[in-house]
Parts: C-alpha cells; structure tokens; sequence
C-alpha cells in the first residue's frame, strides 16, 4: 500500500485490528496478572517488593526490545523480527506456568517482555511504512480505540481465570494467545519494508542519531516530563491491587473493575485531547495534564500522611492521575519527536527506553513497605508527579537572559506553543 497524505484515504478495518493486537500484546502481558500479584507471593513466598519484580523485569523487557528490535526491523524487513519476537514471547509465557520460585519467573518475565515488545515498536512502523499525514493521525486515533480496551479487558480476564485455576493459567493464556496472533499476522500481515527503502546504515549511525537526539534540551524536557507520568502510572500498577485488596479489602474481581474504570478515563481523556488539540496546542494540554497528575499524586501522599486515606479519597486521586496520562502521554509524544522527522526511529526509541526503564526502576519501591502498607506508592506517585513537572521546566529552552519560575512557565506556555 502507498503512502498517502489523504485524509480521505480508507484505512482497512482487518489493518486496524491487526495492528492493534500487536500493540496491545505488551500491556496485556502487563495487565493481565495484576489482580493474582498477592497470590503469587503466597504461593512462591515471596515478598510484595519480590513479587513486584516481575512486573519490574517484563518492563526492562519491553524498554530494551524496543530499543534492539527497531533498527534491526529498519535493516531486514518487519515481519521476521516481529515473529522472532513472538516465539520467544510464546515461549516464555509457557515456562511461566511452570516457574518453581520468584527469581526463575523474574527471569522469565524479562524474556516475555522482550519478545512483546516486538509488537509494540514494530506496530508503529508498519503505521509510518504504510500512512502519513492526516491519514496516519487517523490510525493512531483509531488504534487507540482498540489498543485502550486491553487494560480494561485484561485484568478482568485475570482475574476470572483465577477462578478456572491458579495464577500459571494465566501464563498459559498468554501463551495461546501469542501462537493465534502470530497465525493471523502470517496469514493476514505483509511485509510493509520493501528492500529498497531499509537502512543500510550500520551501528554507528544509529549510535550517532541518537546522541544527537539523547542530547536536545526539548526532546529530554518533554521525554523525561512522558517517563516520570509513565513513572506514576507503573507504580499504581504496580502497588494498587495490594493496597487496594490488602488494605481496603476489595476482592480480585473489584479490583479489577476499578482498574478497568480509571483505564476508562484514560481513553476517554485521550479522545478528548484528539478533538481539541488543534485549537488549543500540545504545551498547553500537557501542562495541564501535569498540573493534574500533581494534584492527585500530592492529594493522595497527603491524605496517606494524615491518616485520612478513605477508599473514596485513594479512588479519586487515583482516577484523577490515570486519567492526566491521557493528557500527558499523545502530547509529550507528539512535542518530543516533532525537530527529528529524519530520526523519528532514533527518537521513538529512546522514548520508549525512557517510558519503560523509569517505570522498571520505580515500580519496586511500592512494596518495601509490605503487601499493607499504601504509603510507599503514595511516595513514589507524587514524586513522579513532581519530578515530571520539574524536568519539563528545568530543560525548556529558554532565551539568554530569561529568569522564570517554573509556575510562570506552565501559564506563559498555556497562552501559546513552545
């Protein structure tokens, strides 16, 4: 299929889907064993920072995959690299269901997140390969309808398998539903890389786009702003079903509609951001987006400090942050790789590293406090909401001479772009 500036251009349904399941595989192979997390560590005995590993080791996973698997798709084509990529993922989720302890599922888990993260970077390309313009904005809005109801639908799967049987049935699903992935794409996916346009630049240029890119004030301000958010998102994922079934008493499957509700908002946000962002800017809707996961990243930490920490005051904080990602995630995105359109690949990835292996290095700190304890998710979720605030001042270009507070920032950029 050519590439087309048509905004008029019909985009297959069959394609939609397609590449929505690619893209939906990574945070499916997230999403799906939250509500058995607690189980697990009964069942492995192994601690809640333990246990949270897992969660830790799968978004390493999916930070460096994306970081290896895109450039090698650049150079032989997307097909070959997204099924290696799946097999190990199959794999790995195989050997889940028969993890004897917490260190072998840890290592497992890293493997599964490799291998997925194969459908989310290769997703994208083989966006950019087939659709530009208007008619790719479409496809990202429209994949955002399919790819948004796997952290709905996943932990509501999780948690009714664990009524079929024990966490391993879950990996076991997993599994099954990499091999019917891999027989749709090679019956339904072409290659979208002819030869004549992959890379033929080697390590040192792909070494060198990305120091170029590393090293921009306002890639790493609105980049680092995207991964502290994504920070506070993979620390409610992972301390919210022990603080939300430990401490408040919620069962595994309400639970789960909670996190399908605030998913919800998440979605409903983006959908919003996509109407109106022509009109009002990217800046201006991310730095509200920021103002609001500080509200309830700082709300809840304050609540938890004072003891005050009622389950509707921890809902409503929490629903306020997952919904601001909404906000923040399209349009740090969108600012990020906007001065590298001959390096959009270099870009992409190093957001992505920066997205996962941020929420890698948080995720563990929730549980040092025990299986019951909210307040160390509290501390990290505000802190991520700050820090994100803090860098996306601290790193905007500013003209010689220019003293601003960081407040005075956020509203002068809120009366236009950057």
């Amino acid at each position: 299929m050519s590439t087309s500036n048509a905004s008029s251009e019909r985009i297959p349904v069959r394609m939609i889907l397609i590449v929505g399941l690619l893209t939906a595989f990574g945070p499916l192979c997230i999403d799906m064993y939250l509500p058995a997390l607690p189980r697990i560590g009964d069942d492995l005995h192994a601690s809640a920072s333990a246990v949270q590993l897992s969660l830790t080791a799968c978004l390493v996973g999916l930070a460096l995959g994306q970081l290896i698997i895109g450039p090698i798709s650049d150079r032989i084509g997307r097909r070959r690299p997204l099924f290696a990529g799946l097999c190990a993922f199959i794999l790995a989720s195989a050997a889940c269901t028969i993890a004897p302890g917490i260190a072998s599922l840890v290592a497992l888990r890293f493997v599964q997140g490799f291998g997925g993260a194969a459908g989310l970077v290769i997703a994208g390309a083989i966006v950019r390969d087939q659709y530009s313009g208007t008619t790719a904005a479409r496809f990202f809005s429209l994949l955002l309808l399919v790819t948004g109801t796997g952290p709905i639908l996943a932990p509501q799967i999780g948690a009714e398998l664990l009524h079929l049987g024990s966490w391993r049935v879950m990996f076991l699903t997993l599994a099954a539903m990499g091999m019917v992935l891999i027989g749709i794409a090679l019956v339904w996916l072409p290659e979208t890389l002819p030869s004549e346009k992959r890379s033929t630049g080697g390590l040192v240029s792909t070494l060198r786009a990305m120091r170029a890119v590393g090293t921009d004030r306002r890639f790493l301000g609105n980049a680092l702003a995207c991964g502290f958010a994504f920070g506070a998102l993979f620390a409610y994922i992972a301390g919210s079903s022990f603080a939300l079934e430990n401490v408040y008493g919620l069962s595994p499957q309400r639970f789960s509609l909670i996190f399908a509700l605030n998913a919800v908002g998440m979605i409903a946000a983006s959908q919003v951001n996509g109407r109106v962002v022509a009109r009002v800017g990217s800046a201006p809707l991310l730095n509200g987006g920021l103002v609001v996961l500080a509200l309830g990243g700082v709300g809840l930490l304050v609540f938890v400090l004072t003891h005050t920490a009622t389950l509707g005051a921890v809902l409503a904080c929490m629903f306020l942050m997952m919904t601001s990602v909404g906000f923040i995630g399209p349009n740090a995105t969108a600012l990020a790789l906007n001065d590298f359109p001959q390096s959009a690949g270099s870009a992409a990835a190093l957001l992505g590293l920066l997205q996962f292996s941020i929420g890698a290095g948080l995720a563990p700190l929730v549980g040092v406090g025990g299986p019951s304890n909210v307040l160390p998710m509290a501390i990290v979720m505000a802190a991520c909401a700050v820090l994100a605030i803090g860098v996306r001042v601290a790193l905007r270009p500013m003209p010689v001479g220019a003293v601003s507070a960081g407040a005075t920032v956020l509203v002068s950029e809120a009366a236009g772009s950057e």
